[in-house]
């Protein structure tokens, strides 16, 4: 008899866990061997401010597969690549990078990927 694996849902609004750094906070629900997290991240928050101290490396090393619901964030890879994700756009950010918020509105992102680890204490 093959096993099924069973239907599972949970609320990010009712998070497993909330992460909290400045500018900024991170509610996180896993599931089904997913993590979900979703960012939101004040005006003025900078990653290379607001969780590099938190977790010690250079730019961030969290591979992200999000859907910015709202907000614009700008994202500048290492290498010098850079481009604005806006409301309804989609994006992979790999490793090696940092981002900010542009403009005066939160900026909110739901990640598929990056929150397993993301402003998580080393």
């Amino acid at each position: 008899m093959k096993c099924m694996a069973k239907m599972q849902k949970k609320n990010i609004h009712q998070p497993d866990e909330t992460r909290q750094f400045s500018k900024g906070k991170v509610d996180v629900v896993s599931l089904g061997g997913f993590t979900f997290g979703l960012g939101t991240f004040e005006p003025g928050w900078k990653w290379s401010e607001s969780v590099k101290p938190i977790v010690k490396t250079e730019s961030c090393q969290a591979s992200h597969t999000g859907y910015q619901v709202s907000g614009m964030m700008h994202v500048k890879m290492d290498d010098g690549t850079e481009y604005d994700l806006g409301p309804g756009d989609t994006g992979v950010i790999p490793p090696g990078h940092d981002a900010w918020v542009v403009g005066d509105e939160p900026a909110v992102m739901l990640d598929i990927t990056g929150m397993v680890d993301y402003a998580k204490k080393t």
